[in-house]
């Protein structure tokens, strides 16, 4: 299937997105776990070349807390605050990991059940041994061998589902109970709280850009690209950049997959729908069928436009940014891949001036992994 863009005029002049608070509490917490540092904001000067615009910056989460990728962020502050909630009150004072994890003792024996295509899994269930519980891991059918032993490799059980992401999904709610506690980054009816603390989670991210671009003196993006799986990531995006306050003309781009383009679908819909299977697509961790439900009414209304791409491009993208000195996997390059069919594929004249692009242009990007299967990233690096 070829790439496909949707600008999304009707819903953006009719709505205002139900924005969230996005305060720095998640931030605070993650500055207090072991090992945290903010993670680089690179410039590179060769794609803005490439791409014909003034600046090109990359959020590079290829490594965080020691994962190879941003999901731990969402991950880390949804099991914080759960684990708060189960306990019924306050885990303050801490100061280390093995403090806190001392302090949910009376809680065990716990296991905390995720569905992932790899990062999010693997983010759950790295918590779970660093506060001493266990952890039960869903993939769907066609998982990365790779990935499934890097969850594996946390102490975690893997289990394979015979069906999709979004069939993984299903299988872990049934584990919820007294002793399970299920930490999904998408949300259904009767379960939003948890998805909630991922997307704040994911501010991190944004309030270290933020601090990064007020230290160097320079202004916002005047376009931000971010990928969409089930949208947990694009709903921060939105709520931080559409903040009462910022700048109003702040575009946001959002990428999928061709072949899971369930965000884009449920735009062109005009309400939630899903896109059948299989969700094959390399970019693995936006092979989702069906958008959260909890970031859709964000993100209908506070991303300007939707592109869907083809395998193709997400691997000329991680081409890219290796020439650039990044190593980004194939969800990692995607929106760059997005950016190079708005910028340079077909009608991109009509998309330059539909998203107010020209060569003075500063854009965002975000690298939200590295290289999770080495040996496909070898592959298509060559």
């Amino acid at each position: 299937m070829s790439a496909h863009i949707f600008h999304n005029r009707e819903l953006r002049n009719r709505l205002n997105p139900p924005i969230e608070s996005t305060d720095r509490a998640p931030l605070a917490f993650h500055q207090r776990l072991d090992g945290y540092v903010p993670t680089p904001l690179r410039c590179t000067p060769d794609l803005a070349r490439a791409l014909g615009v003034g600046e090109v910056l990359l959020k590079d989460e290829s490594s965080r807390l020691g994962l190879p990728a941003f999901k731990i962020l969402g991950a880390s502050w949804a099991i914080y605050r759960v684990l708060e909630s189960r306990v019924g009150h306050t885990l303050q004072p801490w100061q280390t990991m093995t403090d806190l994890a001392q302090r949910l003792a009376p809680l065990r024996p716990m296991t905390l059940a995720a569905a992932t295509d790899g990062n999010h899994g693997r983010a759950v269930a790295h918590m779970a041994a660093l506060l001493g519980l266990a952890a039960r891991i869903y993939v769907p059918a066609g998982t990365a061998r790779a990935r499934i032993d890097a969850i594996a490799t946390e102490g975690a059980t893997v289990e394979v589902v015979d069906g999709t992401y979004d069939d993984a999904v299903a299988r872990s709610a049934r584990d919820a109970n007294d002793r399970c506690l299920v930490i999904s980054d998408t949300s259904w009816p009767g379960y939003e709280e948890v998805p909630r603390w991922v997307i704040d989670g994911y501010s991190t991210i944004l309030w270290e850009i933020d601090d990064e671009l007020a230290r160097r003196g320079e202004k916002d993006p005047q376009l931000v690209i971010v990928q969409i799986g089930v949208g947990a990531l694009a709903a921060a995006v939105v709520n931080h950049y559409r903040q009462p306050g910022r700048d109003p003309n702040i575009a946001i781009l959002s990428v999928e997959p061709a072949r899971a383009a369930c965000m884009r679908a449920s735009i062109e819909a005009g309400k939630i729908v899903s896109v059948p299977g299989p969700h094959d697509s390399i970019m693995a961790g936006l092979n989702c069928g069906k958008p959260s439900m909890l970031a859709w009414p964000v993100i209908s209304a506070g991303i300007d436009a939707f592109i869907s791409i083809d395998d193709g491009r997400a691997r000329e993208a991680m081409r890219a940014l290796a020439r650039s000195g990044v190593v980004a996997g194939e969800t990692g390059a995607a929106g760059l891949g997005g950016l190079l069919e708005v910028l340079t594929g077909p009608d991109s004249d009509q998309h330059r001036e539909d998203l107010h692009v020209d060569e003075t242009t500063r854009l965002l990007l975000f690298i939200t992994e590295g290289a999770t299967d080495p040996q496909s990233y070898a592959n298509i690096i060559g």
